[in-house]
């Protein structure tokens, strides 16, 4: 196996959508969060500048989405904002200490880069390697770690600091799909990318 090269200083970690809706007793309660903050916590604190935070945003409700997330959030209705208490969409707490100004992207799609305006300020930046973590592997981080691959850049998946709701998903997207792209996909531990950092 070849080992990684170092990261470059233009790395830029992405974290997917680490919210007290997917944390607490929701629909979308994904307990396997809570084994992976640790290592997301020391992934954004190694370079906190670099870092950003995406949010998955719920529409006020079903009838306020569009095409087909409005079929979509009629099944999960409890989740939209006229169900929800809109402080369900903030940060979990030890990573809304860590985020800074600027540093939260708002998206209602799976992917970052749905995001308004996230393309083109990674394009206006000199980042060239991004790093994900998150929920839900098989879904938010996936389709951003896609989206990523076609945009050219340098992929990295921690594999330790990614989970999901569905754990047999989870384990399908770390062990079968990212290494079947394995030339534009690198899956590290957590460990291994900050070692990176410090070469």
């Amino acid at each position: 196996m070849i080992a990684p090269a170092p990261l470059s200083r233009n790395a830029l970690h992405v974290v997917i959508d680490m919210q007290r809706l997917f944390a607490e007793e929701t629909a979308w309660h994904t307990p396997a969060i809570a084994g992976i903050l640790p290592n997301v916590v020391a992934l954004s604190k190694a370079q906190p500048a670099e870092t950003v935070f995406a949010r998955f945003m719920v529409p006020q409700s079903a009838e306020n989405a569009t095409g087909r997330w409005r079929t979509y959030y009629r099944r999960w209705s409890s989740v939209t904002l006229d169900e929800l208490d809109v402080a369900m969409l903030d940060l979990v707490a030890p990573l809304s200490a860590i985020a800074g100004p600027g540093s939260i992207v708002d998206k209602e799609t799976y992917s970052v880069f749905g995001s308004a305006g996230f393309l083109e300020r990674l394009q206006g930046s000199a980042t060239d390697t991004l790093i994900f973590s998150g929920v839900e592997t098989d879904v938010c981080v996936y389709a951003s770690v896609l989206d990523a691959v076609d945009a050219g850049y340098r992929v990295i998946l921690a594999k330790d600091a990614v989970a999901s709701g569905d754990m047999k998903a989870h384990a399908m997207a770390i062990e079968i799909l990212a290494p079947r792209l394995s030339e534009q996909i690198e899956i590290l531990t957590t460990e291994a990318i900050l070692n990176l950092r410090r070469e």
